[in-house]
C-alpha cells in the first residue's frame, strides 16, 4: 500500500515552528517535519492538516494548547453535524483542523492524536483523484467531484482531496492565495508535482 511517509512544512523560522508543534500538539517529528524557506506565499496555501482525536475534550485540550503556544483561532471548537471540531492557524501560517466524530467524552481527556490527515484543496477533484490513482494510490472513500480519501497504512499521514474553495470555507479563510504552498510531501510515490502544484519527493531524499 503506497502512502505518505511524512509532510514537511516550509517555514521562516524552523526552530520556532518545531517548538510550537512539540508544545501545542506533541507531534511525531518523523511524520510532520519543518525546514527553512523564504519562498513567497500569500493568502490561503491550498491545504490544511487535520488532527483527528477520539473525543471532544481532546479537541479542546489541543485547541487550548495551540493558542497558548501562539496559534490564532480561525474557528472555535464547537459541535457540528459530523462531530466536534475547531480550526487554528499556527504561527508559521499552516492551518490545522482539530476534529472528532464523537459528540461526547468517553474517557480521560488527553492530547493524544489518532490520525493526521493532509487535505489538499484542488480545482478538479476527479482529475486529481485519477492522477493519484495512476501513481499507485488506492481510493478509500469517494464522493463524486467533492471529496476523495485515499487508503493509507498505519502510522502514516492520510491524504484527502477537497475542492479548494470548499476547503477554505471549512478552514474559515478566503480561498484566494498565491505563491508557494510551503509544503513538501514525502512518499515512495515521488518525486513529482501534482496538477495543483503540490510537490512530492521520494522517501530517503
Amino acid at each position: 500500500m503506497n502512502s505518505i511517509d511524512s509532510v514537511t512544512l516550509e517555514v521562516a523560522d524552523p526552530e520556532a515552528a518545531a517548538r510550537f508543534y512539540t508544545d501545542a500538539f506533541g507531534l511525531d517529528r518523523s511524520l510532520v517535519r519543518v525546514r527553512g524557506s523564504e519562498e513567497p506565499t500569500s493568502g490561503f496555501r491550498g491545504f490544511t492538516l487535520s488532527l483527528v482525536v477520539s473525543q471532544p475534550g481532546n479537541v479542546d485540550a489541543l485547541h487550548r494548547a495551540a493558542l497558548d503556544a501562539g496559534a490564532t483561532s480561525l474557528k472555535p471548537a464547537e459541535k457540528s453535524l459530523w462531530g466536534y471540531g475547531g480550526v487554528v492557524r499556527a504561527p508559521d501560517g499552516t492551518i490545522w483542523q482539530l476534529a472528532t466524530s464523537s459528540k461526547k467524552n468517553t474517557g480521560p481527556v488527553t492530547r493524544e492524536v489518532d490520525e493526521i490527515v493532509l487535505l489538499l484543496g484542488v480545482e478538479d477533484v476527479k482529475a486529481t483523484k485519477q492522477f493519484y490513482v495512476e501513481r499507485g494510490l488506492t481510493v478509500g472513500k469517494s464522493f463524486g467531484g467533492k471529496y476523495v480519501e485515499f487508503a493509507t497504512g498505519p502510522d502514516t499521514v492520510k491524504l484527502s482531496l477537497y475542492k479548494r474553495r470548499a476547503l477554505a470555507k471549512v478552514a474559515g479563510v478566503p480561498a484566494d492565495g498565491t505563491g508557494s504552498h510551503r509544503l513538501t510531501i514525502t512518499s515512495p510515490l515521488g518525486p513529482f508535482t501534482d496538477p495543483d502544484g503540490f510537490v512530492w519527493e521520494a522517501a530517503g531524499q
